[in-house]
């Protein structure tokens, strides 16, 4: 049948792709989570023992497994070969595809009366033989593969079911004939399959190679494909619309959506159980390369990532033969273990610990059940804790708004509140004088209207997309020469995700008023501002406090008291930045014994190098 987005024609370089990484192995499950007509779960039947199928449209399930376990069909219970009887037979049924969708009782034209009658024979009889128990479920989804196909043959339409034709196409004409469908000959010997929304099962789904292959268009496959669907539910629906389709509503995917399919694909790498994820893509689809690679080395092992651009001699798609408009990629990546995936925050805070996350989670006390991110930041760290609740604090409440706003507001209407400012100022990369009007406008709010929102959309056009306040509290970064790319896309919707699936408290105040929240099942980590270096939040020039001695050591005495108490913490803190040396910094930790964990240079975002060191009260 002609299928939109049809892999038949690159099946051969997925197995040339598994096979490069030798994963052609019997003993291995292969998950087709968009199974569509089934072509490459059929292809693959014969090299994986295991074949799992699912997709969205009730149709297609049936259709792909009865592809999948046609060599399992003898009808042996019916006693007869069903395709010699309906094809010897003239019988028809006025029933519903008769009377809706052909013109006998419609102004539709999907089908003749005459065929249309011979459609809804094959339909009852198939079901009747089902519920007398003549055919087996393999055969019953077989036979109802068989009539798509045959339908698929006689159907007044360009090839989708979206519409009919409004004159009678020579091969709607023809008498239907019952045929089979194609299929490998080669056995399936275990078929689970699944119909629903891929987001909905890929933590339940067991397997060990994922092949995605979602729709990457605003096409929906249910409006295109809704008779199928009515045909193969045999429900007698409510129609009433010119093209007499069923209601879409509940075969609508968000995956032929702007944003939610970025969303949708961070889920399923996040929550797949899948050691081995392939994806195909076409260059015109909502996910871009850039955030396809993003992703995929984020939940995957970088070094096992593979792009591959299928050349047009190998890959046509359905609605193009230019080879300079349309390609179709191939992905593939080894996932890590979920305990290695580190999140990034969407914010390029200065003094970030993106880099040293692994560090501080290997270096961690062996048992908490309470993490305080006292100084919390861009929020590198708190992310990337597992503890039973986490809570986030920093001095500067529009940080603090900042992060939380990633939590509290759904993150596909953050995306369109995002675009909506964008297109509103026209802010792009280094237009200064959009960039102007949108900082204006947020400054021209009072303190306590601002939305962070707004900040953050302008903080991503701003110079090296610093937070930069004034001593009034007025956003002042000047412009940059970045944007909103797909990389910080990424970044986006993963912390986005993992924000709102776990337990953290935001707050906004000085470090020591956390003193209630702490006991000795709680890890507290500092991050401080840095007495060797200055940024844009620790020079005492923004309305907010800056960073000297005084306070230096109201911190080394804060810490001492929780190691009085028994309490388990972490500082984050530079020993040695070009040439100076803290020599405060030794004297307390010599005094006091504690450990000091050497991390070796670490670069900051101006490409400075600054020695870092963590200190801890506990044995590691």
């Amino acid at each position: 049948m002609r299928y939109l987005g049809n892999k038949e024609s690159i099946v051969s370089e997925i197995y040339s792709l598994l096979s490069d990484k030798g994963l052609i192995k019997k003993e291995l499950s292969f998950f087709d989570a968009f199974c569509g007509s089934g072509s490459v779960a059929d292809y693959f039947k014969e090299y994986y023992n295991n074949i799992i199928i699912n997709d969205n449209l009730t149709w297609s399930v049936v259709y792909a497994g009865g592809r999948l376990r046609s060599q399992h069909c003898t009808f042996s219970k019916l006693g007869f070969d069903p395709f010699e009887y309906f094809n010897c037979s003239d019988d028809v049924a006025h029933g519903f595809i008769y009377k809706n969708y052909s013109p006998a009782e419609s102004s539709r034209m999907y089908f003749t009366p005459e065929n249309a009658g011979r459609i809804d024979f094959f339909r009852s009889k198939i079901e009747g033989w089902k519920n007398s128990s003549l055919i087996t479920k393999d055969e019953y989804n077989y036979l109802l593969a068989c009539l798509i196909e045959s339908v698929s043959d006689v159907s007044n339409t360009a090839g989708v079911y979206g519409a009919f034709l409004k004159k009678w196409d020579a091969r709607a004409l023809k008498p239907i004939v019952f045929d089979r469908v194609d299929s490998k000959a080669k056995k399936c010997h275990k078929l689970s399959t699944f119909n629903s929304k891929i987001e909905e099962i890929i933590d339940t789904v067991e397997c060990d190679i994922l092949y995605l292959d979602p729709p990457y268009t605003q096409n929906q496959y249910g409006t295109q494909y809704h008779l199928l669907e009515t045909l193969i539910l045999d429900d007698n629906p409510s129609i009433s619309t010119v093209t007499g389709s069923r209601s879409t509503a509940p075969m609508r995917s968000d995956w032929s959506k702007e944003y939610k399919a970025n969303i949708l694909f961070d889920r399923i790498l996040a929550k797949t159980k899948a050691r081995y994820v392939v994806l195909s893509y076409n260059n015109d689809g909502f996910m871009s390369k850039e955030y396809i690679e993003a992703s995929m080395k984020r939940y995957g092992k970088p070094e096992t990532y593979v792009c591959k651009k299928i050349s047009y001699k190998k890959y046509q798609n359905w609605k193009s033969n230019n080879p300079n408009a349309h390609f179709e990629y191939l992905f593939f990546v080894e996932l890590k273990d979920k305990s290695d995936v580190l999140y990034e925050s969407p914010l390029n805070y200065i003094g970030s610990k993106s880099k040293i996350v692994s560090d501080i989670r290997s270096h961690a006390p062996a048992h908490y059940n309470r993490f305080i991110d006292a100084f919390g930041g861009g929020f590198n760290v708190g992310i990337n804790i597992s503890a039973d609740s986490i809570i986030y604090n920093d001095i500067n409440h529009f940080v603090t708004e900042l992060v939380e706003s990633f939590k509290v507001n759904d993150t596909y209407q953050y995306l369109l509140y995002i675009k909506r400012i964008t297109n509103k100022f026209g802010l792009e990369k280094a237009n200064a004088e959009a960039y102007k009007a949108a900082r204006a406008y947020y400054n021209s709010f009072p303190e306590d209207k601002r939305d962070p929102r707004l900040l953050y959309t302008i903080i991503l056009y701003g110079y090296q997309q610093q937070i930069r306040f004034n001593g009034s509290h007025e956003f002042n970064n000047p412009v940059g020469m970045r944007w909103f790319n797909d990389k910080v896309l990424e970044k986006m919707i993963s912390f986005s995700r993992v924000i709102k699936e776990n337990d953290y408290t935001f707050k906004t105040g000085q470090y020591s008023d956390l003193l209630s929240q702490i006991d000795n099942n709680t890890f507290v980590y500092f991050d401080p501002p840095y007495k060797l270096t200055t940024g844009s939040y620790n020079d005492g020039k923004r309305g907010f406090n800056g960073w000297n001695d005084t306070l230096e050591h109201e911190l080394f005495d804060f810490l001492n008291r929780l190691n009085e108490k028994k309490i388990s913490f972490m500082l984050s803190y530079v020993i040695e930045h070009k040439g100076q040396t803290n020599e405060n910094l030794i004297r307390w930790i010599n005094s006091n014994h504690y450990k000091t964990i050497e991390l070796g240079d670490i670069i900051g975002i101006s490409g400075s190098r600054r020695k870092e060191v963590l200190i801890v009260n506990y044995e590691v």
